[in-house]
């Protein structure tokens, strides 16, 4: 990427200055994204769930969450706490493997996908010549778990949900590949850095959403 700040050479830079040799501050440089890009999810995700929370409250009349930290604003931390301790129970029918990898399978892709993302100059994990193939490839994993979560339970209702879940999450695959493929055509490539890189010259009024405005539309309304 050619535009913003080259923040490897000014972290390198950084600890070369500290008397840190330029190898092993290259060595430190590796993790750095991957770690700085679960931090952004997981603090997007938090986020996210107060803001959703707070404004169905609002247009429901109600309070929302306000008890944990200011405004609620660390409800979701909570949640999240009280999630990581409950209790983890398999139906006895159910197949014990299959019921847990099921949800794994729901989640992980969400999570690779960032593998992808290019957050800033030097800043991306991973540079793919089909960048694009690859995420669509990830989010058609998702109906595999969702339909494996369902049938593992051994239950007639779960696996008429499963079946239900994962149709409803293949409906809407085509038309965000169709959405992104658009965008594809303008740019004329597959990696998601060209693609930063051919809508960053004009600033805001370069993006690809005023290019591609019913593209634009009719993915956020799937999101």
């Amino acid at each position: 990427m050619n535009s913003g700040i080259d923040l490897q050479a000014r972290f390198i830079e950084s600890l070369t200055a500290l008397g840190i040799p330029n190898g092993a501050a290259k060595a430190l440089w590796i993790p750095l994204p991957s770690f700085l890009m679960i931090i952004a999810a997981t603090v997007g995700v938090l986020v996210v769930v107060w803001l959703e929370r707070k404004i169905s409250a609002a247009a429901q009349q109600r309070i929302g969450p306000e008890y944990a930290g200011p405004l609620g604003v660390l409800q979701p931390v909570a949640d999240g706490i009280k999630l990581v301790f409950k209790e983890d129970i398999i139906p006895a029918k159910a197949d014990p493997w299959l019921f847990t990898l099921g949800p794994v399978l729901v989640v992980l892709p969400v999570f690779v996908s960032y593998l992808i993302v290019p957050f800033g100059q030097n800043l991306v994990v991973t540079d793919l010549n089909v960048g694009i193939f690859f995420w669509i490839t990830l989010s058609s994993v998702v109906p595999i778990g969702l339909l494996m979560a369902g049938y593992a339970s051994n239950n007639k209702y779960s696996l008429l949900g499963g079946l239900r879940a994962a149709a409803q999450s293949i409906s809407y695959e085509i038309p965000l590949a169709l959405s992104v493929l658009a965008v594809v055509m303008m740019s004329n490539s597959l990696s998601t850095i060209d693609i930063v890189e051919q809508q960053s010259g004009y600033g805001i009024l370069g993006w690809n959403i005023w290019r591609q405005q019913w593209a634009f539309s009719s993915f956020g309304s799937l999101l």
